[in-house]
């Protein structure tokens, strides 16, 4: 059944499934921003996700200060 849904979809003029909007979307971006852009974005990301893990070792040391 899910499979009929599926496929009916792909019939219509002008839909397309997220993934292709995201693999399109991801495609553009590439091209007009180039590699240094990833590079920059994913160091980014990176420095948050430390400063998150910090934070919560400093809130579990504080948690377990409190018992």
């Amino acid at each position: 059944m899910a499979e009929n849904k599926k496929s009916a979809k792909k019939n219509v003029k002008g839909t397309m499934t997220v993934q292709e909007a995201g693999r399109k979307g991801g495609m553009k971006t590439a091209q007009t921003h180039g590699k240094e852009f990833y590079e920059e974005i994913g160091h980014k990301g990176g420095q948050r996700v430390k400063e998150l893990i910090e934070e919560g070792k400093k809130a579990k040391a504080k948690s377990a200060e409190n018992q």
